[in-house]
């Protein structure tokens, strides 16, 4: 089996579709950020964006869209800029569980081990 390079497109095409911009304003968007669209899109939209918001009908993670639409990560997050400032989409951050009131107590967790050892 031989093995295809990822086609991320042409870096002119890349560099159209951002308008030239390569950052993102801020880390916003992780890879699991579900984006969800805030109305249809409007006549004369960039054909980038009324992909994502035709795609985001129901809530899409960042990852997805980017493979969906066979555009780098970052491109989608330079993407999703725009229409976040535009107020056409809502980001909806995963919870994180590294904060430690979201975790259980380390007592109990304990109390289960034993009571699970001694079935």
């Amino acid at each position: 089996m031989t093995r295809r390079p990822v086609d991320i497109g042409t870096p002119d095409r890349l560099y159209t579709v951002t308008g030239g911009r390569s950052r993102v304003d801020d880390d916003a968007f992780d890879l699991v950020t579900l984006i969800v669209s805030e109305c249809t899109p409007a006549q004369g939209m960039q054909s980038e964006h009324v992909r994502i918001l035709d795609m985001c009908r129901h809530p899409t993670a960042v990852v997805e869209i980017s493979a969906e639409m066979k555009l780098p990560v970052t491109v989608v997050r330079i993407l999703l800029g725009d229409l976040t400032a535009m107020g056409r989409i809502t980001a909806r951050h995963p919870r994180s569980a590294r904060l430690s009131s979201a975790l259980p107590d380390s007592a109990l967790l304990m109390e289960v081990l034993h009571g699970l050892r001694s079935l």
